[in-house]
C-alpha cells in the first residue's frame, strides 16, 4: 500500500510530497519547506511515522522545490537526485532564491547525489518510480511515475487544466508541449497526478479539459 503525504510550503504555495508504503521507507519528492515551523512539520510526519528517508527526489531545479534539501541532508544524510539537464539550476539555487525573492539563503544547499536520466528506476520499499524526462517548464523537468500505483508526480509540467511557465531560463514551449503529447500517449487514463502545485488530477481529466492538451 502507498502512502502519500502532501505538504504545501513557502510563499509559492509549492506541492511536497512524501512517499511511503508498508516497509516504511520513504521518498521525499520536491521539498519545498522554507519557514522553520514548515521544516519542523516535515520532519516531525517523518519521525512520528517511522520512516526512513531513502531518496530525495526533484522533478526540477527551481528553488521554491528545492528549499528545504538542507533539512534531509542534516537530519538523514539523503542529498537531492535530479536529472542531469538541470545540474546548472542546481547549482545556482541561491542565486535563484535572491532573484525571485529577494532573499539571501542563510545555509549551504547540499550537493546533488545523483543526476538522473530517461528512464532510471528508482527503488524504495516495495515499489519503483520510473524517470519521464518531460522538458519545457526547465530542461531537466521530470515526471515520476509508479505504475503500478497509476500514480505521477508532474512537477510543474502538467497542473490541473494547465501547464508550468515556460518563460523562466531553459524554458520552451514547444518542448513542453512535446512533454505533454508523450505523457497522454504513455500513462494510462487513470493515472492519479499529483503536480507541483495546486489540486491533484488525473491523465483523463487533463486529456478532456486542460486546453493545452489538444
Amino acid at each position: 500500500m502507498l502512502n502519500i503525504k502532501t505538504f504545501v510550503f513557502n510563499p509559492f504555495q509549492e506541492n511536497t510530497y512524501v512517499v511511503s508504503d508498508d516497509s516504511k521507507e520513504a521518498v521525499i519528492i520536491d521539498c519545498g519547506a522554507f519557514f522553520n515551523e514548515e521544516r519542523k512539520e516535515l520532519t516531525d510526519y517523518i519521525d512520528k511515522n517511522n520512516l526512513k528517508v531513502v531518496h530525495l527526489l526533484s522533478t526540477h531545479g527551481h528553488i521554491d522545490h528545492n528549499f528545504g534539501n538542507n533539512t534531509i541532508a542534516d537530519y538523514y544524510n539523503v542529498r537531492p537526485e535530479v536529472h542531469k539537464a538541470d545540474a546548472g539550476l542546481m547549482r545556482r539555487l541561491s542565486e535563484q532564491a535572491l532573484a525571485f525573492c529577494n532573499y539571501h539563503l542563510e545555509y549551504d544547499m547540499p550537493e546533488v547525489a545523483d543526476y538522473l536520466n530517461d528512464g532510471d528506476i528508482i527503488r524504495f520499499g516495495n515499489h519503483e518510480i520510473k524517470v519521464i524526462h518531460t522538458p519545457g517548464h526547465s530542461p531537466g523537468s521530470m515526471v515520476l511515475y509508479i505504475a503500478d500505483e497509476d500514480v505521477a508526480f508532474s512537477g510543474d509540467t502538467l497542473f490541473m487544466m494547465s501547464i508550468g511557465r515556460t518563460d523562466l531560463e531553459g524554458g520552451s514551449f514547444s518542448d513542453i508541449q512535446k512533454s505533454l503529447l508523450r505523457m497522454i500517449k504513455e500513462l494510462p487514463d487513470n493515472t492519479k497526478v499529483f503536480p507541483g502545485h495546486g489540486p491533484q488530477t488525473s491523465i483523463a481529466k487533463e486529456k478532456l479539459h486542460n486546453p493545452y492538451i489538444r
